[in-house]
Parts: C-alpha cells; sequence; structure tokens
C-alpha cells in the first residue's frame, strides 16, 4: 500500500502490551496498525494468517503491507474499530469466529510459514515437548510423560487453522455485530482441541473441561484430547514464560494434575 515503509511515523502513538513486538497506531492518511517484530518468524506467519483469512472471507484484520526480511521485520495490518470483548461475554462472542477459522483447512502441520513443517501432528507435538524439556530440564519427567499420551493418541487428526494464543483482548466485535480476532502471530495448523487447551490455560482453568462448550459436537476422544493438550499448553509456560507468575501457576497446575 503506498505511503507504507515500515517506518514509525513520529506522531505515532506506541500501543505495545510489554510484549516482544513493538505496535503504534497509525493515523494519517489511512489508519492502520503498524507491528514491528522481535522474531522474523513470527512476522512471516501473522503475515500468512492474515493473507489466509482473508482468502476464505474470515473477518480479521487485513494485511496492508508486510516486509518479513527487514530489521526489524513488520506487518502492517488495518485499526480494529471497536474495544475488546468484556471477560464476561467472551466465550459467547468467541465460538462464531473461532468456528470460522477452525473451517480453514491446514496443508501441513505446524506454523504457517517461517518455521518447520511436520509432517504429522504428532511429530509436531513431539518437537515442542522436546523443546520445553530442554528450556526446563526440571521439568523432563512431566514432558516424558506427555510424550508417551501423544504417542498412545490413535486419533486422525485433519489440520485446522489455529489461532493459539485466544485470550480475553484478542476478541473485537464492531458495531456491526462483526467479530475480529487480533494477533496471529502464533497461528498454526493442527487439531482445533489445541486452540482450546490453549484457552483453557490462559483463562487459568484448573480443568479445560468448560471450553469444550465452544464445540457444537465434540468427537467422543475430544475431551481426553482437550486435557492433553492443556498440559501441555501448560509445560510451555512453566517452561517458557518470562513472568514468573504465569511460570509458577503452570507449575502448581501441572504438578496437581500429575
Amino acid at each position: 500500500m503506498n505511503g507504507i515503509d515500515g517506518g514509525v511515523p513520529p506522531d505515532a502513538p506506541e500501543i505495545s502490551t510489554g510484549q516482544a513486538n513493538r505496535v503504534w497506531s497509525v493515523t494519517a492518511p489511512t489508519p492502520y496498525v503498524l507491528k514491528h517484530y522481535g522474531d522474523p518468524s513470527r512476522a512471516a506467519n501473522e503475515a500468512a494468517a492474515l493473507g489466509l483469512l482473508a482468502d476464505h472471507g474470515v473477518p480479521g484484520p487485513r494485511l496492508l503491507a508486510a516486509n518479513t526480511d527487514t530489521t526489524p521485520p513488520w506487518t502492517a495490518q488495518t485499526l480494529i474499530r471497536a474495544d475488546p470483548t468484556p471477560a464476561d461475554r467472551f466465550l459467547d462472542e468467541l465460538a462464531e469466529p473461532l468456528a470460522a477459522a477452525h473451517r480453514i483447512p491446514g496443508t501441513h502441520f505446524g506454523r504457517l510459514a517461517g518455521a518447520r513443517r511436520h509432517r504429522s501432528w504428532a511429530d509436531y507435538l513431539h518437537v515442542r515437548l522436546t523443546a520445553y524439556a530442554v528450556a526446563a530440564p526440571a521439568l523432563r519427567t512431566t514432558a516424558r510423560r506427555l510424550h508417551q499420551e501423544v504417542e498412545a493418541s490413535q486419533h486422525p487428526i485433519q489440520p485446522v487453522l489455529l489461532h493459539h494464543d485466544l485470550q480475553p483482548g484478542h476478541l473485537f466485535r464492531e458495531a456491526s455485530g462483526t467479530r475480529r480476532l487480533i494477533d496471529w502471530e502464533l497461528a498454526a495448523f493442527g487439531d482445533e482441541q489445541s486452540d482450546l487447551g490453549r484457552l483453557a490455560v490462559r483463562l487459568g482453568l484448573d480443568d479445560p473441561t468448560p471450553v469444550l462448550a465452544l464445540v457444537d459436537r465434540p468427537d467422543p476422544t475430544a475431551e481426553g484430547r482437550l486435557h492433553l493438550y492443556w498440559l501441555i499448553h501448560l509445560l510451555a509456560d512453566a517452561a517458557l514464560s518470562t513472568d514468573p507468575v504465569v511460570r509458577a501457576r503452570a507449575v502448581a497446575r501441572l504438578s496437581r494434575s500429575a
């Protein structure tokens, strides 16, 4: 788009929320959100996810421009003119846009772009579990147990688009009623239950089962898969979170589930 080159206009207010990325709201000539990434693979992944949403007619931010090869890598996205959905309405409002995303079929397993593609969902999970164990050697026993549970799972997985960072603050409802999910940099192709497991972690649930209400007709294996992914996402927080409070809570929940 003309006039967008990844540079920060001097009058653009920063709206970053303390994460690895820096984000600005740009007002002229056309309002947009400018996002600079600490990790180029996340920039490439979010750009790919926004393109996929547009291709399938799923509401979300529209990608206006991007360059993932510069330093820093960046994307420019349409500004969502709405407030985040209130926490007490989040699950009710989330069901429709999440179902729309989960109807988008995947071409492989794992991140959309900027990272390794995996031959199977189990392969992707094993790689993630290995990374968590390396980052947190004290949790290797937990990682080993989850490796075994992944290996024992026999449910065939057809990959679909996952947001993989569902939480209050990432869902907006416009005055027209259109609901839009933002922040797609962690998007992946995989089992839809993994999105729900991650959501249960972000909501601080001690039992992930309530989020199954987001699925119209869960199959008989859904609850077991959800519980497994919930534990895997807890392990991710316990091993990788930079917030000591988040890390401690994840360790505590893993201990209670052992």
